[in-house]
Order: structure tokens, then sequence, then C-alpha cells
């Protein structure tokens, strides 16, 4: 099928909106936001189109808006960890948006946007290590170069950032563990529901079969019944009406007429 000029279109903003998010941004920065939003209603209007793609494509077009979307709002969070967990759970596209990308652009950015939240936890944790020391890095390298006890300080404070970072790492696995547990256990028990529903369905229905079966057998039997009461009462009312006949024979042969 030959791609319209809607799809062409769509391709060209999403490929400017890759382009976007794989560069540095500032604070000011707004075209992103308002190109996603008009991707958005294109792929609306792509979905409703008569010579819109293949249900596959349509797929991972979905699958990069969603991705653009999730990344601006994973940008607005303040805290780096907040920034880090939601980065993990974007999924980029699958496939290049373009022919002459060798992979698809949302992969890249995925992988830049993780190294820049990874970037900002460890610029995080060393300015809240050296404000818990709460002595700045010109003293800690004159009592370095004086008192070799500060050194031996200055290696514990580094290995307890470290052993912080690695908490913190722990904490961001435990968490995606959690969520990764808590999606697996509703969808286990929207399945059983799902699968009760059907049960409960495929019972009524074979009950309202039995039924149906049930009311026509009564059916046909209560119309036999009552075309016997009907063939009953109508040779009841022939018998009568034979015998007020003859009946009426016999009075008049025995009572003549008198003259």
């Amino acid at each position: 099928m030959a791609t319209s000029r809607l799809e062409i279109n769509f391709i060209r903003l999403l490929s400017r909106c890759e382009s976007i998010a794989s560069e540095k941004r500032g604070e000011t920065e707004w075209r992103l936001e308002k190109y996603v939003g008009a991707l958005e209603e294109m792929l609306v209007a792509l979905k409703k189109s008569v010579s819109k793609p293949n249900p596959e494509m349509l797929t991972d077009y979905t699958r990069k808006v969603d991705f653009l979307k999730g990344l601006i709002e994973a940008e607005k969070l303040s805290s780096p960890t907040e920034k880090a967990l939601a980065n993990q759970l974007l999924a980029p596209g699958r496939t290049p948006t373009i022919s002459s990308e060798r992979m698809p652009a949302t992969k890249t950015v995925h992988v830049q946007s993780k190294a820049r939240c990874t970037g900002e936890m460890r610029a995080e944790l060393f300015a809240t290590v050296s404000s818990s020391a709460g002595v700045s890095e010109t003293e800690l390298r004159n009592r370095s170069r004086s008192v070799p006890a500060d050194e031996r300080q200055s290696g514990a404070e580094l290995d307890a950032m470290l052993q912080h970072h690695h908490d913190l790492q722990e904490k961001l696995a435990e968490e995606m563990l959690s969520l990764a547990r808590n999606l697996k256990n509703n969808t286990l028990a929207a399945q059983n529901i799902i699968k009760q529903d059907n049960q409960t369905l495929s019972q009524s229905m074979r009950q309202a079969d039995v039924n149906f079966e049930k009311l026509r057998t009564e059916s046909e039997r209560l119309e036999q019944h009552a075309k016997k009461s009907v063939n009953w009462f109508f040779w009841l009312m022939l018998i009568l009406v034979s015998f007020t006949f003859i009946s009426m024979i016999l009075f008049i042969r025995l009572f003549p007429r008198l003259r």
C-alpha cells in the first residue's frame, strides 16, 4: 500500500522530535512538548484514515509517541532517582523511523537519557556526601596533606558514599521488582476473574439451552393437550347434536300432529 501524505508528514515530525530529544535541551525548550502534542493528533487521524498503515506499524508509531511523552514527563520530575525509575519504565520503538537510521533513534535517546539520569544521581550523591561532611574540598586537601588520619577519614567517606550509591541502586532495583511483581499479580488476578466470568457465562448459556429445551417440550405437550381437548369437545358436541336430532324424530313419530 502506498504511503499517504498524512503518514509522510507524521514520519517527518516524528523524526524531528527524535532529533530534538537526542540533543541537550534547556529548561526553556518548548518545541518538543508542542511537537509531541501535534504527533498525538496526527496519530489519531492516521488511525482513522482510510489509507492507514498496517497494525504493526501503527503499534510501533504509538510506542514511539508514548516513549516521547514519557520522556518529557520524566524530565519534569525533580528527583534524579525518580527520573531514573521513570526512564527504566520507558519502552522505545523497535524499528527505525527513516531508512537512513541503522537503529531506532528512540533507543539511542533512551540510552542517552539513562546516562544523564545516572550522572545526575552520581552528582547528587557526591553533593550529599560533601554537605554531610560539613567541610570544603580545600579543607579536605589541607587536612590530607597535614594529617594522615584525615586521609583515612576521606577514604571512609568515599566508601560511605559508594555504599550509599549501592544502597540506592538496590532500592531502585527492589522498587522495580516490586512494581513488576504487582503488575504480574494484577495480571494474574485479572486473568482469574475473566476465567471465572467465562465459566459463569458458559454455565448460564448451558442452563439457558436446557431451559429452552424444557420450554419447547412443555409447549409441544400443551399444544397436543389443547388439540386433544378440542377433539373431545368436538365429538361431544357432535354426539349431543345427533342425540337431539334423533330424539326430535322419535318425538315426531310418537306424537303425530293433531288434525
